[in-house]
């Protein structure tokens, strides 16, 4: 994690808590406008759920401190949103909550001669993420994983709808 992003983390992620909210996770880019930076929060409460209401206030929140902190410079949009149903998998209690669904995994250094992994999520061990691919079982260090999110299928869908 850069040292940006861990001290966005530092500023937002006790505002969210004191909300009743958890970071799901935290991303700056080059704005899709083409001009300044795109600050994303995604959050979610304890039980999953983030109503639209919820996104509002937390993203009142947020600016406020934000303009006070000012740890960006120069212009920035900030979204605060729920992770969606093929949400990313961030949090160590990710890989529990969504062990049973497709992933796709990939790391920022190969393991097992490859960088990206599809297949079926088995959990997390201490900080081995297990992900079953064609019948083989990888176990891939949580800590190695660049970008990981569940794989919008039917299973999933039916999931999040009931």
């Amino acid at each position: 994690m850069s040292s940006q992003i861990e001290k966005l983390h530092g500023i937002i992620d006790p505002i969210a808590e004191a909300m009743g909210y958890e970071v799901v996770r935290i991303s700056l880019q080059n704005s899709d406008r083409g001009e300044g930076l795109t600050l994303q929060v995604m959050a979610e409460r304890p039980d999953g759920t983030m109503l639209i209401e919820d996104c509002t206030a937390l993203s009142r929140e947020i600016s406020v401190t934000m303009d006070v902190e000012d740890p960006i410079s120069g212009e920035y949009i900030l979204e605060v949103s729920t992770p969606g149903v093929d949400r990313p998998l961030t949090r160590r209690k990710d890989f529990v909550t969504y062990a049973g669904y497709e992933t796709k995994i990939e790391l920022s250094v190969p393991e097992a001669g490859r960088r990206r992994f599809r297949g079926k999520l088995i959990g997390i061990e201490e900080d081995l993420v297990k992900i079953e691919v064609d019948g083989e079982v990888f176990e891939l260090d949580f800590n190695n994983i660049h970008r990981s999110k569940l794989v919008l299928t039917d299973e999933l869908l039916a999931a999040a709808s009931g």
